[in-house]
């Protein structure tokens, strides 16, 4: 008996394809990204992710970068932010020019222009919940009934009492 030729074609499709998997989030969101990028005239998309680390913390709490256009006497880097810190800007504009030649090359951006919208700052982590030292007894006796902190106090006067320290019960 001979194999049929349909039967090899199809598995040859089926290996190559691979039809109705999922494919990893990070292949997708890469060439998403950079095309939203270059749509908003960043042609690197470094601007846009070391934007603290270029501008300062003060102005990225404040303000972060929307459009960037190329023209004859240089780029115009159009910055989006909160009504109340444009006048703040404003007074920055020189420093923040000098910034960001700094970094993206002598004369590179020309003006910088400033519209007002809801900026959404990112959210810092918040810090871990340990507890504190003073807040330690109270957490883990809140969750513990008096029976079990009665006995807990009374391990501890006994532990006490066979060291040959003194006997009065801990407060």
């Amino acid at each position: 008996m001979s194999q049929s030729a349909k039967g090899n074609a199809s598995q040859e499709v089926l290996a190559t394809a691979r039809r109705g998997r999922a494919a990893a989030a990070g292949e997708d969101a890469l060439g998403a990204g950079k095309s939203a990028l270059a749509r908003a005239g960043f042609s690197d998309p470094a601007l846009v992710l070391r934007w603290p680390e270029i501008a300062g913390a003060e102005v990225a709490r404040i303000a972060s970068p929307l459009k960037l256009q190329d023209d004859d006497s240089g780029a115009v880097l159009t910055l989006k932010c909160d009504p109340g810190a444009i006048v703040f800007l404003q007074h920055q504009t020189r420093a923040l020019i000098e910034r960001l030649n700094a970094y993206l090359g002598q004369d590179r951006i020309a003006r910088v222009k400033f519209v007002r919208g809801q900026f959404d700052v990112a959210l810092e982590p918040s810090p871990h919940p340990s507890p504190r030292r003073g807040e330690e007894k109270s957490r883990a006796e809140s969750g513990k009934s008096k029976l079990s902190i009665a006995l807990d106090r009374l391990a501890k006067v006994r532990a006490l009492a066979r060291n040959g320290r003194q006997t009065r019960p801990p407060d």
